[in-house]
């Protein structure tokens, strides 16, 4: 991308972070050859008509991908229509899975929309496109039995800061069946009292607010790291800290990279396999939830899924039944 114009266009517009990250330090050409009005609106739209983080970074990198594309073919953004758009799709097909194919297609569309709406494009190119069949019944994500859990959770240490956090955390993902990002959002005010139990209160993805109260062994697990680390009177502090050299606590919050590593180390010293993640706790706490009688519709309530489809993709009990009937094929 050497001899672009630089992304700022003003003193007052800066590039949003993400557009960086993504490797996007110059707008498209495509973008810069329609003129102020559209390199605004391009820049608008990272900035302010994606609310998550996460999804802000991902549609950057997909968008840049694609006028990449367009950029090499010196198309300008009128040449740019369903034919172009479908090109791409079938030349992304070729080296990414389908779900990536989706996720690209559906950052593509949303821009172009928001370029419509902006006066800067008559029509969406992407509206007709569509993207690869994609159907899933069964999650991939990892799961690990009761006994695996437990024996990863008592494998670490209890005489250490960090190994009083870990437990924590860990214990957080699979009593409540919360993703990563929610657990790394938590301050301390947010693991509360109401009524006679302990509960915690999660924010979920699409800015969701969601409570759940304590397992007792949560509550064990919470209450002791807020002790070891002094954070009772800390109410609006991170809950899950970072730890520095020497055992002292610091005052910025793990991030989900902190957690995925933590997490892989632990499994290796406990035994299990190297695909433990941190979304292997929220199947594995579904899945066992289910196994001991719970039904799925409570499932779906504590792990605030929108619909008990999704929660199904995460129930492996039928894993189990299906080892056994093979092994009756006795040959």
């Amino acid at each position: 991308m050497s001899g672009k114009a630089p992304i700022l266009l003003t003193d007052e517009v800066a590039p949003p972070p993400a557009l960086v990250r993504a490797g996007m330090e110059a707008l498209p050409a495509a973008i810069r050859a329609g003129g102020e009005q559209a390199s605004r609106r391009f820049i608008e739209f990272f900035a302010a008509a994606i609310r998550n983080r996460n999804t802000r970074l991902a549609y950057a990198r997909a968008v840049r991908q694609f006028f990449d594309f367009c950029d090499r073919r010196r198309f300008s953004l009128d040449d740019i229509g369903p034919t172009v758009v479908a090109a791409y799709v079938e030349r992304l097909q070729q080296r990414a899975a389908k779900p990536t194919v989706k996720q690209h297609l559906a950052a593509i569309r949303r821009l172009f929309d928001y370029l419509v709406t902006g006066g800067i494009l008559r029509s969406n190119p992407a509206g007709s496109v569509r993207g690869p069949k994609y159907v899933i019944k069964r999650g991939k994500t990892p799961v690990l039995s009761a006994e695996e859990t437990r024996r990863l959770i008592d494998s670490i240490e209890t005489d250490t800061l960090i190994g009083v956090r870990d437990r924590a955390l860990i214990a957080t993902m699979v009593y409540s069946f919360a993703r990563v990002g929610a657990v790394v959002a938590m301050r301390v005010e947010d693991y509360f009292s109401q009524g006679r139990r302990a509960w915690v209160r999660l924010h979920e993805k699409g800015g969701k607010r969601h409570e759940v109260p304590c397992h007792h062994k949560l509550e064990e697990a919470i209450d002791a790291w807020i002790a070891a680390a002094g954070l009772k009177a800390e109410r609006k502090g991170p809950l899950f800290r970072t730890v520095r050299k020497g055992g002292r606590l610091a005052a910025n919050p793990l991030t989900r990279i902190d957690v995925l590593q933590m997490i892989k180390r632990r499994a290796l010293k406990a035994g299990l396999p190297y695909s433990t993640c941190c979304h292997t706790f929220r199947a594995t706490g579904i899945t066992t939830y289910l196994q001991n009688g719970g039904t799925l519709e409570h499932a779906q309530q504590i792990a605030a899924h929108e619909s008990p489809r999704t929660t199904k993709l995460y129930d492996r009990t039928r894993d189990a039944v299906a080892l056994d009937e093979v092994e009756r094929i006795r040959i």
